[in-house]
């Protein structure tokens, strides 16, 4: 099952977050002697446990709700903190990274399902956050596009138009924020239950867990 689905994001160029929060990391490494390099985990305490013990290779993803107190504990390890959403929380990712002489790669989280259980940012939210003074003097994080949940539902026309609605915004904060920055390329959005739906609207990389794992 690894394997192809691996073969098919492949085919569609969509990178593969494995989602491995609560295993074992015998069975992470499982998955990396398959190949598999890329790990996101929701807390970042499991986060800092497992990359102590596992391979330094694994580029480790925070993709849960992040709290500022909790930051010091990923900020020397993480490869990618995809669940920003507040300026607060991204100056204490500016803190911590400096603090390890280090750049931070970022993704926006944007709230788009309709659940009062997500996190995230609206537009106008995160282009006050681009436009204010703190953000641009931070040189130790890089934002580099957004991040998504969708609806919990069995409705894929609601989740499709979730999911354009993110990348409509993605395309947006490029044009006004980030027209010359490369680095400002990535859509995170689909899971195992819609991440066919994600890859056709436009994501770059999908978060995966139980089609893997199986059911936690």
């Amino acid at each position: 099952m690894f394997q192809q689905l691996l073969n098919e994001l492949n085919a569609r160029k969509v990178a593969l977050v494995a989602v491995s929060k609560t295993q074992p990391p015998e069975r992470v490494l499982e998955l990396y002697r398959q190949g598999q390099r890329i790990f996101g985990e929701n807390r970042a305490q499991e986060l800092a446990a497992k990359a102590a013990e596992l391979p330094k290779d694994i580029v480790w993803h925070l993709i849960g709700h992040l709290q500022t107190n909790k930051v010091k504990l990923v900020a020397p390890v993480v490869g990618m903190i995809q669940s920003v959403d507040s300026l607060r929380l991204l100056e204490e990712i500016e803190r911590q990274a400096a603090a390890h002489n280090r750049v931070i790669d970022c993704l926006l989280q944007f709230y788009i399902a309709n659940e009062e259980t997500k996190f995230g940012l609206s537009e106008s939210e995160a282009c006050s956050l681009l436009e204010s003074d703190a953000f641009r003097q931070m040189t130790h994080v890089r934002i580099c596009g957004v991040m998504g949940m969708a609806t919990f539902t069995n409705d894929q026309e609601q989740v499709r138009g979730e999911f354009r609605h993110l990348r409509a915004i993605f395309e947006r904060l490029r044009n006004q924020y980030f027209p010359d920055a490369p680095h400002f390329h990535e859509i995170s959005m689909g899971m195992s239950s819609d991440w066919q739906i994600a890859a056709a609207e436009g994501a770059t990389m999908v978060r995966i867990g139980s089609l893997i794992f199986g059911e936690r």
